[in-house]
């Protein structure tokens, strides 16, 4: 599957942006998805994650309360709502798609199990 995101931009901290990421082809409902950003020199982190049918959603620690992640499986469409942002916000996000763990049997936090990856997209907050 391709994954294509947008949406970032520069904001303000304490502003708000919303992430969209868009998948090609007819079996995104097959699929869990998340969202992961990285800065320069580090490695990838985990934001955010939503099974097949979202019943079950996880998030990280640092962004619960301020962000929310949601689909929609006719749209193919995962969305990454993010309000309060903060500096440390700043870093490329991406989206992933995992079919060997669709129903989240398994902690959807690790980049390992995810399949696909989009390209991300860049986020900026301005202090």
């Amino acid at each position: 599957v391709q994954l294509v995101e947008f949406g970032g931009g520069l904001v303000q901290a304490g502003g708000s942006l919303r992430l969209f990421c868009a998948a090609a082809g007819n079996t995104f409902s097959s699929y869990a998805m998340g969202w992961f950003f990285q800065v320069p020199g580090k490695e990838r982190e985990f934001v955010a994650a939503i099974t097949w049918s979202a019943v079950t959603i996880y998030y990280a620690d640092s962004v619960k309360g301020r962000f929310t992640i949601s689909r929609d499986n006719v749209k193919n469409t995962v969305y990454l709502q993010m309000n309060s942002l903060k500096p440390e916000d700043t870093a490329v996000y991406y989206c992933a798609a995992s079919f060997s763990n669709a129903y989240g049997d398994r902690w959807l936090g690790a980049i390992s199990q995810y399949d696909y990856w989009g390209q991300g997209t860049q986020v900026t907050v301005s202090s």
